[in-house]
């Protein structure tokens, strides 16, 4: 312990309450007792920390995914003709929603996330007519409802089909 802190703590009454608070990045250690106390306490922590660590380790992730989408931005406003047959193919939808949902479940949707461009010249493949506002309003839709993941990248924003979730133990899936 540097001696300054040593010194610090000799100054304080032997038998009065007395509190040690130190906060390291996103770990904070507060402790209260006696003057002694504290500074036996002080003098084992660096045994106490690694026992903490032990401790609360189980509760962490172990696992981490590091998701990294490549868009290419647009070259410029001009845009390219692009055959019908890149685009999949989707029965008639009901409503702006399913048209998204149907076009994202097949395996150009899945493939990679999807700028809102690509999603409206999908949807005018499929001769289906639903103006820009429309379609952004049912993507909105869809990403409150938790059914498509939407995150911005370079060229803007990109969606694809949100992972199901696993059912929870005595529970239904939904």
């Amino acid at each position: 312990m540097p001696k300054k802190i040593k010194k610090e703590l000799k100054k304080v009454g032997k038998s009065e309450p007395f509190t040690f608070r130190v906060k390291l990045g996103e770990y904070e250690i507060e402790i209260k007792g006696t003057h002694e106390n504290v500074t036996n306490t002080i003098e084992k922590l660096p045994k106490l920390i690694t026992n903490v660590h032990k401790a609360f380790d189980s509760l962490t992730p172990k696992t981490v995914t590091t998701l990294t989408v490549k868009t290419e931005p647009t070259a410029s406003k001009q845009k390219s003709k692009k055959t019908s047959q890149e685009y999949p193919k989707i029965t008639a939808s009901k409503s702006s929603e399913d048209a998204i949902l149907g076009i994202l479940k097949t395996n150009w949707g899945k493939w990679r996330p999807r700028t809102m461009e690509e999603l409206q010249d999908a949807v005018k493949s499929n001769n289906l007519k639903y103006s820009k506002t429309v379609l952004t309003r049912a993507v909105s839709k869809l990403v409150k409802k938790g059914m498509v993941r939407r995150w911005s990248t370079n060229s803007g924003f990109v969606y694809i089909l949100a992972e199901e979730k696993p059912a929870q133990k005595g529970g239904k899936k939904k």
